[in-house]
């Protein structure tokens, strides 16, 4: 699958691009998520969700109006907070957003993920980017 943005919507306008934001911390993986979504000026809803709790004051404390911003719990995000990760996105996916990224605190799993989100019925809904690391 490639990984390129702009080829994923010229492939198919009715996907969602994602992309995985891996990095050591929680402030770092926001920063990085910030700095993209600033980046993106006119592409159109962004929405994010993020493992875990930020550490104080985080980057994306002042979203756009058509970004939404979802926290999970912390946990591996393939095993015990699938069911938790799979609510969420269909929650997001309903609004329609033109991109979402994913915050993910751990990397064990991160190849597991990457397959869950290219399974029935994602594979039809999302199109997934190379990873952004923080």
């Amino acid at each position: 699958m490639p990984s390129d943005p702009a080829g994923a919507a010229a492939a198919d306008d009715a996907r969602v691009v994602v992309t995985l934001v891996t990095g050591l911390s929680a402030r770092a993986r926001e920063a990085a998520i910030a700095a993209h979504l600033s980046d993106m000026n006119d592409e159109g809803a962004q929405a994010i969700i993020l493992e875990g709790l930020a550490s104080g004051v985080s980057p994306l404390d002042d979203l756009a109006p058509d970004q939404s911003l979802a926290r999970i719990a912390p946990g591996c995000l393939c095993c015990t907070g699938n069911l938790v990760l799979r609510v969420t996105l269909n929650r997001l996916l309903r609004r329609r957003p033109r991109r979402i990224f994913i915050g993910v605190a751990g990397s064990e799993h991160l190849d597991q993920l990457r397959s869950w989100l290219r399974s029935e019925p994602y594979d039809q809904l999302l199109w997934l980017t190379s990873d952004l690391k923080a």
